[in-house]
């Protein structure tokens, strides 16, 4: 009798089988993971996002291992958490203040609790089919649920939070006219889990301007984007200030680790004790080691060469389909992108329930596990590249998908695909 539900713990996490058996990973190191019989696969997953310096980074590994042995869980104030606020604040513009946590899911409750407390309001504002976390509250409205595409005058609701379709300015306006209770709009630089939907230009401005008439906060989402474009916020690169943000995955090389970072003044109530904060593994030494060892590495990487290897690949798969006669097209960016079985991708949420193929999506994972090459099943699903990501790795990676695009031509769907 199995005792693991589903053979994982986070359902994310679920693979389907390949001629009939199941995937466990045995190990990994560098952009590889190798599974239980020994097959090497080259990892496009990475910890969803949290492994950007490849797997069981040597320097961060053994950091972590020291702050293991030397009290992994102290109870009380210890001597890594001030170095590792401090750090992380270094790459956080404004956003001065921090309080650790162990998952993006508890940074976003968090961040909600610290809205409502400055604001005295209630409700909070997401982006339907974001991800903003599993907790109950803020999953309303989680891609492929059936509240993420709604009409005009048919906006979603729940007691303490509503939607916001991406992408559309006019819904902006509409929200805060339909309510006054907005404490904060909380958002993603780009809508990943739906599939790395990217804003259009002026959005990302135009919501923060609208928050801001209205008196409303600003959290900024990058538990999955902080630090995958450059060593900081991604919305602040892109010229946003937001009031709270929520960071986590990269920060830690893998190891749980997250974190609110805001504004002195809005933080002040739990600096105060007045707003409730707490969990015994939040800021423990490992944790804090990691993301210490891990910025310090991030502080000399040479981002642009990371995004330009990714967008070598993602042109290398339009046109390896394109020679199959398959149209294909992806969307994000040369870290993080999404591929989609259509000429060109789509820009909001309901163009992306137009083209997503679970057929398309699931076959294509299985074809690329088979060559060694390991993606996510979804149809949102995203493909990353870490700092392991070699030129020979991304080669190979090329060299793979040329042959996925092969056999995938024959596949019983392709004429449906068909250019």
């Amino acid at each position: 009798m199995k005792n693991l539900i589903g053979d994982v713990s986070s359902a994310a996490r679920i693979l389907p089988d390949l001629n009939g058996e199941a995937l466990f990973v045995a190990r990994g190191k560098g952009a590889y993971l190798w599974d239980t019989k020994g097959k090497r696969y080259i990892d496009t997953a990475l910890g969803f996002g949290a492994v950007l310096l490849g797997h069981a980074h040597d320097g961060v590994a053994a950091r972590v291992v020291e702050a293991l042995n030397e009290a992994p869980a102290p109870s009380w104030a210890h001597v890594r958490e001030h170095a590792a606020a401090s750090e992380l604040a270094r790459h956080t513009g404004d956003l001065t203040r921090v309080i650790f946590n162990n998952s993006g899911s508890e940074a976003v409750h968090l961040a909600c609790r610290a809205a409502r407390a400055y604001t005295g309001r209630t409700k909070i504002a997401k982006m339907a089919a974001g991800f903003d976390g599993w907790f109950d509250e803020i999953t309303l409205g989680n891609v492929a649920g059936a509240d993420a595409d709604f009409a005009d005058g048919a906006r979603p609701s729940s007691e303490r939070v509503t939607l916001l379709r991406f992408n559309d300015f006019e819904d902006v306006g509409r929200l805060f006219a339909e309510h006054d209770d907005i404490a904060a709009i909380i958002m993603e630089p780009m809508l990943a889990n739906a599939g790395c939907l990217m804003a259009a230009p002026g959005y990302l401005k135009h919501v923060e301007a609208v928050a801001r008439q209205h008196d409303a906060l600003l959290i900024a989402d990058e538990v999955l984007m902080g630090f995958r474009l450059h060593a900081g916020l991604t919305s602040q690169r892109e010229g946003l200030r937001p009031d709270l943000a929520t960071v986590g995955k990269a920060i830690g090389s893998g190891v749980p680790v997250s974190a609110v970072v805001g504004r002195p003044d809005v933080l002040e109530g739990f600096e105060q004790g007045r707003v409730l904060r707490g969990g015994t593994f939040s800021g423990n030494p490992m944790a804090c080691a990691a993301l210490t060892s891990t910025l310090e590495v991030l502080d000399t990487a040479d981002y642009a060469a990371l995004t330009m290897a990714g967008e070598s690949l993602r042109a290398h798969i339009v046109t390896a389909f394109a020679e199959q006669g398959i149209a294909v097209s992806t969307s994000g960016y040369g870290t993080v992108f999404t591929i989609w079985p259509c000429a060109t991708a789509p820009e909001t949420y309901r163009e992306a329930l137009g083209v997503a193929s679970k057929v398309f999506s699931t076959e294509l994972h299985l074809v690329l596990r088979d060559l060694g090459l390991l993606v996510m099943p979804s149809p949102f699903g995203r493909i990353y590249v870490s700092f392991d990501h070699t030129a020979e790795v991304v080669e190979e990676m090329k060299v793979i998908f040329s042959k996925a695009a092969a056999r995938m031509r024959s596949a019983k769907y392709a004429e449906a695909l068909a250019v």
